[in-house]
């Protein structure tokens, strides 16, 4: 997959979620509902590729659901000036 293609996947993710923040869905929903509907087709292996990355960089997180499902979302943030 071509770097600039990826990037540009990332970038719609990112930009969907500083949107909406408490958004989550499958790789099949993000590619579906968050960036065709933004008017980028990607496609599900794409969007695999790209939550990937966003993983690593603390951008995404994800969480299984009851059914066996992986939903990705926003990584939630630790609240500036609370401690551990």
């Amino acid at each position: 997959m071509r770097d600039e293609r990826l990037d540009a996947v990332m970038e719609a993710i990112e930009a969907y979620l500083a949107r909406h923040p408490e958004a989550a869905d499958s790789a099949e929903g993000i590619a579906r509902w968050w960036l065709s509907a933004g008017g980028l087709d990607a496609s599900v292996d794409e969007v695999r590729v790209a939550l990937l990355r966003l993983i690593e960089r603390g951008v995404v997180d994800w969480r299984h659901l009851p059914d066996g499902r992986r939903i990705y979302g926003a990584a939630k943030r630790p609240s500036a000036g609370r401690s551990h």
